[in-house]
């Protein structure tokens, strides 16, 4: 393993990044555009909702897939493959999507062959960087996901008014194709590590080796609890947001393309959690940083909701802050079990998280829009509409504060961080 100040690492790292970019641009098209879709396609919130969640459900079919296919193929060759896949899946979706049924098939498929740029990505990072530095350069490469995701709000926003929802997915499914040349460049001298297998025995069993690790375990099970809650915001702040406009006199197009721009600002807090929450792992722990950023997203999610008639600039920054905390930590799960399992196991121990984390992940925006759809059957008033329906994120994400203070009570903890915990 190379040290992270071996000569090019830093320019590794920012094609890698700039990789991940473009991956994510397909990623959050379709929560930028709900607001004009669920009038478009008769949708009611928990149809719209299940969209999304069909691309997390793909999604973690993909995860899970990939990381076993880098422990047995290497990552860098899983990661080039499924590059191809996602980039035609991406423009089969943006251009054939026409209703609800198409829709969810279609950004299912897409989900399902897009997982190759976050797991294979990193541990294509922990083969080249020594744990000392490795929470950075993972938070980094979060970091480049979020930006995507602000851009493809962007892009969205702003084309859906001259060329309509569609030309603007159009646009954001060419990110693979640009996101897989470039991983073709930046990895071209980079060298396809498959782990040997210390044992045929645990070669032949990787899950339950990692389900008996508990300290593996219980970072999984924060995981989830993040993920619940992470994904579910990324999902409905465009809409939110939308409705936040909508309330303050805009019209239904003006609010939607608001509604993504003013997330797109938002997601830029997301880019400096990922690098913030992964340097101070390295410097201050693991646990102690996801504690910190959990307990502060979880605050949020209890009291964003409610602030929806709240004037734009306020939801913004609050909203900013949200991103911040609730990504946060991302990076550091994913350096936890790079330091609590062995190298061969890797791939299998993200393959878990991916199941149980994007599991969570894939329910989390249908419950967010069935908790609408029940508050405004009840013609509550948006206040309760909204706060409800991010307090059902809040409830969940309670879970991973208590599972990681009991993962800082153990005495693997050491190993992660240079003992920092």
């Amino acid at each position: 393993m190379a040290d992270a100040t071996s000569s090019g690492d830093g320019a590794w790292l920012s094609g890698l990044c700039a990789s991940r970019l473009c991956f994510a641009l397909i990623f959050t098209a379709y929560a930028a555009a709900i607001p004009l879709l669920a009038p478009a396609w008769s949708m009611s919130a928990g149809k719209a909702g299940l969209i999304q969640s069909a691309w997390h459900a793909g999604y973690l079919v993909s995860l899970f897939a990939v990381g076993f296919l880098s422990d047995h193929y290497g990552a860098k060759r899983v990661f080039i493959v499924s590059g191809v896949a996602s980039s035609v899946s991406a423009l089969v979706f943006a251009s054939f999507a026409d209703g609800f049924v198409s829709a969810a098939l279609l950004y299912g498929l897409t989900g399902l062959f897009s997982g190759g740029s976050y797991t294979p990505g990193l541990t294509l990072i922990a083969e080249r960087f020594a744990s000392a530095r490795r929470g950075r350069a993972m938070g980094f490469y979060l970091a480049a996901a979020s930006l995507g995701y602000a851009l493809a709000m962007v892009v969205t926003g702003a084309l859906v008014p001259y060329i309509g929802w569609r030309g603007a997915f159009i646009v954001n499914a060419s990110g693979p194709l640009a996101g897989t040349l470039l991983a073709l460049y930046t990895l071209r001298g980079t060298l396809n590590v498959v782990h040997p297998a210390a044992a045929a025995g645990t070669a032949a069993a990787p899950i339950p080796a990692v389900l008996k690790n508990k300290p593996a375990m219980l970072a999984i099970g924060a995981y989830t609890a993040h993920s619940w809650e992470l994904l579910g915001m990324k999902a409905w702040l465009p809409a939110f947001f939308a409705a936040s406009a909508y309330i303050a006199g805009s019209g239904a197009t003006e609010a939607a393309s608001l509604g993504a721009a003013l997330t797109a600002i938002a997601y830029l807090g997301s880019m400096a959690g990922s690098i913030v929450g992964g340097a101070v792992s390295d410097h201050k722990g693991r646990t102690w940083t996801i504690l910190v950023m959990a307990g502060a997203s979880a605050v949020c999610s209890f009291a964003f909701g409610w602030m929806v008639a709240a004037p734009l600039w306020v939801l913004v920054t609050v909203a900013a802050f949200y991103s911040f905390t609730a990504i946060g930590d991302s990076s550091v799960y994913s350096t936890v079990i790079t330091e609590v399992v062995p190298p061969r196991l890797i791939g299998a121990a993200y393959s878990v998280r991916s199941v149980l984390g994007f599991g969570a992940g894939a329910l989390a925006p249908w419950v967010f829009g069935l908790v609408l759809d029940a508050t405004r059957a009840a013609e509550a008033s948006p206040m309760w509409t909204w706060g409800l329906a991010f307090v059902s994120l809040g409830a969940g994400a309670l879970l991973g504060p208590l599972a990681t203070w009991r993962l800082r009570q153990m005495p693997e903890s050491t190993r992660m961080a240079g003992g920092l915990r």
